[in-house]
């Protein structure tokens, strides 16, 4: 499919981003994330995955231990262990589906919702206190940027073939 550049002529596919420009992205993404995790008073420690689960179990919850797996895109057993030390400290919990009882359904406890919701507050204020110190100019900028980030979340879907 040919795209055209509002006066008909073709628009020009824009160069791909240099090894160097990726490399850059990354660092500034990976370091920015450590400095958050850094910043949020997590006495627990937990790993990224647990995090991600918990998280998930909030937004989506309470799910069965198969629909989580899916949902964090690992292998049950793998889901297992991520699992494990979030209901030992209390921050989740595990019951019998009454739809199934062959199905554990987890859920976040009122302790794994206050933990996420400090862990929240915290890496935004990180965020807003070094957000305060830029410009006009570079915030518009930032915020202008938040779409195209948003887009590198998701998987590219391949492009449709014409006539299909």
């Amino acid at each position: 499919m040919n795209h055209s550049d509002g006066r008909g002529a073709p628009a020009e596919q824009p160069a791909p981003p240099s090894s160097a420009a990726v490399g850059r992205l990354r660092l500034v993404v990976a370091r920015l994330y450590r400095q958050m995790a850094q910043a949020s008073g997590d006495d627990l420690n937990l790993t990224y995955a647990q995090l991600s689960a918990l998280a998930r179990v909030q937004e989506f919850g309470p799910l069965r231990l198969g629909e989580l797996a899916a949902r964090e895109q690992v292998a049950a057993p793998t889901l297992t262990r991520t699992l494990r030390p979030l209901a030992a400290a209390g921050l989740l919990t595990k019951e019998a589906d009454p739809s199934d009882g062959r199905s554990l359904l987890v859920s976040v406890t009122p302790d794994g919702t206050e933990l996420l919701g400090r862990i929240r507050r915290e890496r935004s204020e990180l965020l807003a206190r070094r957000m305060a110190g830029l410009t006009a100019e570079q915030t518009e900028t930032l915020m202008a940027a938040l779409p195209v980030l948003e887009l590198l979340l998701t998987e590219p879907r391949p492009p449709a073939h014409e006539g299909t």
